[in-house]
This record gives C-alpha cells, structure tokens and sequence, in this order.
C-alpha cells in the first residue's frame, strides 16, 4: 500500500509541474506540452495533482474540448473506484 501511496503523490507532483510548466511555455510563447501528454497523466492518476495546477495557474480552463476530456477521465476514474470497492464488498459478504 505504501507504494500505491508514492506513487499517486509523486505523479500528482509530476502532473502539477507539468501544467505550470506548459502555463510557462504558454506565456513565452514557446513549444508546448502537448495535450495528450497533459491528459496522459491525468489517466494514469495524476488528476488532482493536474485539477490543482489548472485552477491555481488559471491554465486550459477555458478550452472547452480539453475541459471535456479531463472530466470524462475523472468520472470513468471514479466509476472505476466505485465498481472496485462495490464489487470487493460483494466478495466479503458471499
């Protein structure tokens, strides 16, 4: 569990970096991160870390199209959450 634990927070700090930085890139009118890598930390966990630094640095919140591909990710994560723990119950009471 600890490892679970470590690797959620690292990647949450990776995710938040990773925004700020593409915010940098964004006001420097620099080659930027692309989205699919963006969103590619959000699905592999990194969604709060990501979340965070979007609303702290003001960044991709009006893009509507990357708006929703966030939101679906976080929902089919919480879906995934929740059928786990149902279905782990499920199995403790049979």
């Amino acid at each position: 569990m600890d490892i679970l634990f470590y690797y959620f927070l690292i990647l949450n700090i990776l995710a938040f970096v990773e925004v700020a930085y593409d915010k940098h890139l964004a006001k420097t009118q620099k080659q930027r991160i692309s989205e699919r890598t963006l969103l590619a930390f959000v699905l592999f966990g990194g969604t709060f870390g990501s979340g965070l630094a979007m609303l702290i640095f003001k960044h991709k919140t009006s893009k509507i199209s990357y708006l929703w591909k966030f939101w679906s990710i976080l929902f089919i994560q919480i879906a995934v959450l929740y059928l786990g723990f149902h279905l782990e119950i499920l199995n403790y009471k049979i």
